[in-house]
């Protein structure tokens, strides 16, 4: 049985000063860049010649997942599916200048939806169907997929059967690694942030 690889996005200017990032389509800065080299060097001699490479629409995503399929040969497919939360209104404003009122709601409530956006619910429920997609592809190949913080986070309370008021206790680093593993009944947890690849 083949694993899912959870790839989170190299380094970008808002992450690197706090910023939410959302659908704004940043690309990966210099460190963002040498992550990403790092990443793929580890990664790549453990994946098959038949690996599926996914990636979320977003510049710093397919960039980051290019440098990983350059090295092992293979193409990138895009999937709407993975791509970040949408903040809306909010998107691109320092973390510190969201009001406390608004972290409050959003961490008490999944269905929270900040204006002109979508909720951690709309998040799960896209991921939760591209993983019983997956779920079959893996069962016989690796599959790789380069996201971001709320898609990786969904994926793993999907896999963990939990609800999604988890995801405020996980913390994901830039181009860290998750691993799912497939089994009878979906998918369950194998790993989680891995970053020794960075070091």
């Amino acid at each position: 049985m083949g694993d899912l690889v959870l790839v989170r996005h190299g380094r970008t200017s808002f992450n690197a000063s706090g910023r939410l990032q959302g659908r704004v389509d940043n690309p990966l800065d210099e460190e963002g860049e040498r992550q990403a080299s790092l990443l793929a060097s580890s990664l790549a001699p453990s994946l098959g010649a038949d690996t599926l490479i996914l990636s979320s629409p977003l510049l710093r995503a397919r960039r980051t997942a290019e440098v990983l399929a350059s090295i092992c040969g293979l193409d990138v497919s895009v999937d709407h599916r993975w791509i970040e939360l949408d903040y809306g209104l909010l998107d691109g404003r320092a973390q510190s200048d969201v009001p406390a009122s608004v972290w409050l709601a959003w961490r008490s409530d999944p269905g929270f939806t900040p204006e002109g956006g979508e909720s951690l619910l709309d998040v799960r429920r896209r991921v939760e169907s591209a993983l019983s997609e997956l779920v079959v592809t893996a069962a016989d190949r690796d599959v790789v997929v380069v996201s971001h913080v709320s898609p990786i986070k969904a994926a793993v309370t999907a896999a963990l059967g939990i609800g999604d008021h988890a995801t405020w206790r996980m913390h994901l680093d830039t181009a860290s690694v998750c691993r799912l593993v497939r089994r009878e009944r979906g998918f369950a947890l194998r790993s989680f942030n891995e970053t020794h690849h960075l070091a």
